[in-house]
């Protein structure tokens, strides 16, 4: 009975079907770490983009500026913008009057080259004059020796009046000789000054020169340090200030943008500021600009800072 009861055979296939189906979970669980490794992947990447964009925030943050940074940069930019404004007008004015004695040079030069061409002109046609009273007096030479062999009155008659017209050629062609003769001294007379002038103008517009370029010298290195504190200072203002303050400065005719506000009263236009906006500038909470001329508002504070 106890051999009946005995199952090895049953229990052996069982264990095979075991051993069989035992590798395919093992399988199952490798495609399963394998997707739970690149689960793991993406989630290892996440933190990386989440720094990266820490790290742009961070850069962000470090070119966000209060208002009151900003105020103090737009002031101080406007009061570098003008010292430059100042510089070029000293030297502006020069190159002005440079450019002036040059266009009057050229202008004196033009006129010279044109009464010398009148001169040559005048000349010229006194000579055809000349020529003309040449001519008239060998004509009038010819019809007397054919007046000394004429057969009948109409004849000397003809002759007569041919001379009598030659000598009057001869009276108009001298009478415009004088008259281009005089003419032609006072062309040469204001050839003379013109020529005088233009030598004084040459001197002038030299000595102007010289006067230039010693300025230049002398403010140049200074310009250039102004504009690079100018683009240093450029560097702490949005974007969006920066335009607004160049087409302020471009309306202006003082070139001024920022203002100080003075007596209760806006530094560019003059007019006067309402207290609460006068306590909104002094709070630095926010940018505020003239409500007549658009230039942007500084209180004392701001001011004294940047002095």
């Amino acid at each position: 009975m106890a051999k009946k009861t005995s199952n090895p055979v049953a229990t052996s296939e069982p264990s095979k079907l075991k051993k069989k189906e035992e590798p395919k979970p093992k399988k199952v669980t490798k495609k399963e770490t394998v997707k739970e490794g690149a689960k793991e992947e993406i989630i290892v990447k996440e933190p990386v983009a989440t720094e990266s964009k820490t790290k742009k925030e961070q850069a962000d943050e470090k070119l966000e500026f209060s208002n009151e940074q900003k105020l103090v940069a737009l002031y101080n930019l406007q009061q570098i913008d003008s010292q430059v404004d100042k510089i070029r007008i000293i030297r502006g004015e020069l190159p002005l009057e440079v450019q002036d004695l040059e266009d009057e040079i050229a202008g004196l030069e033009t006129r010279l080259d044109n009464y010398i061409q009148e001169t040559v002109m005048i000349e010229k046609s006194m000579m055809e004059k000349k020529n003309s009273i040449k001519e008239s007096q060998a004509l009038i030479k010819r019809y007397e020796e054919q007046q000394m062999n004429v057969r009948n009155n109409r004849e000397y008659d003809s002759l007569t009046k041919e001379i009598e017209f030659q000598n009057l050629e001869i009276q108009l062609s001298e009478k415009r000789i004088k008259e281009f003769q005089n003419n032609l001294d006072l062309k040469k007379q204001e050839i003379e000054r013109l020529q005088s002038v233009l030598e004084e103008r040459r001197n002038d517009l030299d000595i102007k020169k010289n006067e230039l370029d010693d300025i230049v010298a002398e403010t140049e290195k200074e310009e250039n340090e102004l504009i690079v504190n100018s683009e240093e200072n450029r560097k702490f203002i949005e974007e969006r200030l920066l335009t607004a303050y160049t087409r302020i400065r471009k309306n202006a005719r003082n070139g001024l943008a920022v203002v100080q506000i003075e007596r209760d009263a806006c530094g560019g236009c003059f007019n006067k500021i309402p207290p609460q906006h006068q306590l909104d500038i002094r709070m630095h909470k926010k940018i505020i600009v003239c409500e007549y001329c658009g230039r942007i508002l500084v209180d004392d504070g701001i001011v004294n800072y940047v002095k």
